[in-house]
């Protein structure tokens, strides 16, 4: 449930380390079997073991020594289980219990009595059976408003939690080229120098590139006390709720983070089981709820580097005995190392035309970012997606320099998106010609390919959509009919020069959004 980076050596064996050092975590798991009158069953990781009695779940750390941490002393044991406990609680709470002393012998212990205890345990709330992200993925059940749920609470937790500051060494270049330089040096160890050395040689000249963003982004707050271990078996769906739990409690350095990197490792996990699709639409959702556009090229750095952290760990776990299957992670790295395909597609179309329905299907299939006006207009006035700003048309957040504002806000942040490398889709009406033409201007001054996404459905139909969205009120638009009465009477359509580079998409018909993708992703 850890992961190593950390500028220290790498995995050495604790001194102390008994010599059958799961005796004590077999002996509990008799006891709680006596005790609950229920099968238990035991799991083990590289620095943990896990007892899960039905109701229960009771965390066991190793008395281990390797090169990210320490826990061969059981006082040390004991004040990072404390630490597990409290940092824990501010994702989920209804999860983290206690700590428990366990006393009496390894081959007898107990969780109750008098005596010097011998060991401590993180006592949680066993949640229910294929609860984990990971297990709901790999039964076909995870769906991407779970993820957008988890997107949202992720946003919140990054903008409560403490900024890291300029004091401190977390979040700058020379911790994070530390960081990385370390998980490659024990990948180095395990699969041969020879397999790394081109990689290696890629991130740090990346890592170069990217010194005066990170040290940006810590300046602007955005390196915070995050989670540092956010794969697919670290999140869980509690009821209604998809939150996290067993964040990186010892080491500081770990948690301590850019938030792109904190949201980038479950991001890249997805990709890793062949669900970019998912991953994509999870994106989508954080950058919508943060905002955080311009920490998009360290992103791309940050995908690989967990890809990384996660191979490592495979060929630690392996070495322990445990299964070295799954994904290949560090395949991935080297493929999103190489990924580089900026290209800028704008939609067209009144209100209801489906713009907004058929990008986010589209940037799902396509591997995208996504920038809506509607989200980024209110987050410009400082209002939340689901405010309501209505107001008469053109007036209000909706006046004509408000507009002009609002799609300048826009150009700029699909900047951020094409210099690090994303196919980007911007989803506005777009029904101006100099909109268009300066979106067009900004893909040309940059070399990558421009589109218009031509959106059309038949005017009662539009009638119908924006009437039913508007009364559900569930969307960030604030189109009304009022609205599109006014756009269906002016209007600038395409120009002939536009329409050559135009996808035209009837959507009041059935749309076929993978030829549609391919079709995009060709376009030269």
């Amino acid at each position: 449930m850890g992961h190593p980076p950390g500028n220290r050596p790498m995995p050495q064996p604790a001194p102390s380390l008994a010599a059958e050092p799961g005796r004590l975590a077999e002996a509990l798991r008799e006891v709680l079997r006596t005790t609950t009158r229920r099968e238990v069953r035991l799991v083990e990781t590289h620095i943990s073991w896990v007892l899960l009695d039905g109701e229960f779940a009771w965390k066991i750390k190793k008395p281990v020594r390797l090169g990210f941490l320490d826990f061969a002393e059981l006082a040390t044991r004991r004040r990072y289980c404390e630490e597990e406990l409290r940092l824990n609680r501010r994702l989920a709470p209804q999860l983290y219990l206690d700590v428990v002393a366990i006393r009496g012998t390894r081959d007898a212990p107990r969780l109750d009595g008098a005596g010097e205890p011998i060991e401590y345990a993180v006592k949680m709330r066993q949640f229910e059976p294929g609860a984990l992200l990971s297990e709901r993925l790999a039964a076909g059940r995870l769906d991407a408003p779970e993820l957008g749920r988890l997107a949202l609470r992720l946003a919140a937790f990054h903008e409560q939690a403490p900024a890291a500051g300029p004091d401190t060494p977390y979040g700058s270049p020379a911790r994070i080229e530390a960081d990385t330089a370390q998980v490659l040096d024990g990948l180095s160890q395990r699969i041969g120098a020879p397999a790394i050395a081109g990689l290696r040689e890629r991130l740090d000249a990346r890592a170069r590139t990217l010194r005066p963003l990170f040290e940006r982004r810590k300046a602007a707050g955005r390196v915070r006390e995050g989670h540092g271990d956010l794969h697919l078996a670290n999140a869980v769906v509690l009821g209604d709720e998809v939150t996290a739990f067993d964040c990186i409690e010892f080491d500081p350095g770990l948690r301590w983070i850019d938030v792109c990197s904190d949201v980038g490792f479950l991001a890249m996990d997805l990709m890793a089981h062949e669900r970019r699709d998912l991953a994509f639409r999870f994106l989508d959702d954080w950058l919508a709820a943060s905002g955080d556009h311009w920490g998009l090229p360290a992103l791309r750095y940050y995908l690989v580097y967990r890809a990384l952290v996660r191979a490592l760990v495979a060929r630690i776990r392996a070495t322990q005995g445990g299964d070295a299957g799954g994904p290949d992670y560090f395949g991935l790295a080297q493929r999103l190392e190489r990924e580089h395909d900026p290209r800028l597609l704008v939609t067209h179309g009144l209100s209801g035309s489906g713009k907004s329905w058929l990008s986010q299907r589209l940037l799902a299939r396509a591997g995208a970012i996504r920038l809506r006006s509607d989200v980024e207009r209110k987050r410009l006035f400082g209002m939340q997606a689901l405010d309501d700003a209505s107001a008469r048309p053109g007036e209000g957040i909706y006046a004509a320099d408000a507009s002009q504002r609002t799609y300048q806000r826009l150009l700029e942040i699909a900047g951020h998106s094409l210099d690090a490398g994303y196919p980007t889709i911007v989803d506005a009406t777009f029904l101006r010609a100099r909109e268009r033409e300066a979106f067009r201007r900004a893909a040309e001054a940059r070399r990558v390919p421009f589109a218009i996404l031509d959106c059309r459905a038949d005017p009662a139909l539009l009638r119908e959509r924006v009437a039913a969205r508007h009364a559900g009120r569930a969307d960030a638009s604030d189109a009304d009919l009022a609205v599109l009465e006014r756009q269906l009477q002016g209007h600038e359509a395409l120009g002939d020069d536009e329409r050559a580079v135009a996808i035209e998409v009837e959507t009041g018909q059935q749309v076929d959004v993978d030829a549609l993708a391919a079709r995009w992703l060709a376009g030269r």
